[in-house]
């Protein structure tokens, strides 16, 4: 079932952060493939019509999971995605945080931006009240942007994650809604 949200769920000065549509698939499978030497080997989002459709209709039809495309206000154009995965109800209430920014947004403060909105969104309309980020530990611009949006460093595990064909470590990084301002 698709969301029945409004179409932009959070506006800042340059982005806008919305859920993923059907719709979306050409636009972000052509994004992905101009953006693989920017993606790995962090990061193997869906470049084809059949993965795209397998990828959106998990984040549209799970309840354990939350995907928002990043869009240019300007120009609508899509700068990148932000996906909670791993949603836990309950005591938790948590979710584990996976993004990727398009090659010709990276580098421009649009995620960062979009970053922010989505953390609002999760602590705010979803009820979420922490949210991780596992980033590789050679991934310094995924740390960047965990660091620069607040998230503290709370450890590191070793072989956590199966991506590209092996076990890879990672850092392990958390923000709770009292960690931020107002929270």
């Amino acid at each position: 079932m698709p969301h029945s949200t409004p179409r932009h769920l959070a506006e800042g000065p340059r982005v806008a952060v919305r859920h993923f549509t059907a719709e979306d698939g050409p636009e972000f499978t052509a994004r992905a493939r101009e953006s693989k030497d920017l993606h790995r080997p962090w990061l193997f989002p869906p470049d084809t019509d059949e993965a795209y459709a397998a990828y959106a209709d998990r984040l549209i039809e799970d309840p354990s999971k939350a995907g928002f495309l990043v869009c240019e206000k300007d120009s609508g154009d899509l700068a990148g995605f932000i996906n909670i995965n791993n949603i836990v109800r309950g005591g938790f209430q948590c979710g584990a945080l996976g993004y990727g920014a398009f090659a010709h947004a990276a580098g421009r403060g649009l995620m960062r931006e979009g970053l922010d909105l989505v953390i609002g969104y999760a602590f705010g309309p979803l009820g979420l009240h922490r949210l991780e980020i596992n980033a590789q530990p050679e991934n310094t611009a995924s740390i960047a942007l965990a660091r620069g949006a607040g998230f503290r460093l709370e450890g590191f595990s070793p072989r956590m994650i199966y991506i590209d064909g092996a076990w890879r470590d990672h850092e392990r990084w958390a923000l709770t809604a009292e960690m931020r301002p107002g929270g």
